[in-house]
């Protein structure tokens, strides 16, 4: 997990599923009317919580797959699976709307504060994250790979605050049209890479070579 290749394919697979341009006008969404500072503490905390949940994950997640009896394989195919899930809403745009939703939701429901609920948890580390953040531990031989997984996920975390400070300017940049796109193309890199899981889970159970 400490090559160069096996890093780039972990930060792809992270950056796909978190869609921090995605994220962006959500964050605009949450925060609208707010003064500078206020959105700036906002994404400050989001992100902060969302670290904490992502190292907690990745330290407990595996062990608890053991303690319940699944196998890394087992849920390689399973993860693989529900990401090629994602993967097609990100396609047909159903994600997205998905998230704007939820962000109406938590934003009725705390209106002063959404860093907690909804950005950290379920926006930020959705379903998705969780289950390729467990997939990458199952990667892991040792704490230099540990090391190695915390700090990809902690520079996707920090594109993502940089995302939601400068999401005004992205949105106006890339307009409807250019997230469809920026979305549409994520999604199909990361239909590619929930297959390889499965393909990954399969061949540890000795089925297809």
């Amino acid at each position: 997990m400490t090559e160069i290749p096996a890093l780039i394919a972990a930060f792809t697979t992270m950056f796909i599923i978190m869609d921090p341009p995605g994220l962006a006008p959500v964050f605009i969404a949450l925060t609208q009317g707010m003064p500078a500072a206020q959105r700036r503490a906002i994404a400050v905390r989001a992100c902060v919580v969302s670290a904490g949940l992502m190292l907690l994950f990745l330290g407990l997640g595996e062990a608890v797959l053991g303690f319940i009896g699944i196998s890394m394989d087992a849920f390689r195919i399973a993860g693989g699976i529900l990401l090629f899930l994602t993967a097609l809403d990100m396609l047909f745009q159903k994600r997205q709307a998905r998230r704007e939703e939820n962000a109406a939701e938590g934003q009725a429901e705390h209106h002063d504060d959404p860093s907690v609920f909804p950005l950290a948890l379920p926006l930020i580390v959705g379903p998705g994250a969780i289950t390729t953040i467990i997939l990458l531990a199952g990667q892991a031989e040792g704490m230099a790979d540990f090391a190695a997984i915390s700090a990809v996920l902690l520079a996707v975390l920090s594109i993502t605050f940089l995302s939601f400070l400068a999401a005004p300017a992205i949105e106006r940049a890339l307009g409807k049209t250019g997230l469809n796109i920026v979305t549409r193309v994520l999604g199909m890199l990361l239909a590619a890479l929930a297959v390889q899981f499965v393909l990954d889970g399969l061949r540890g159970f000795g089925i297809g070579g």
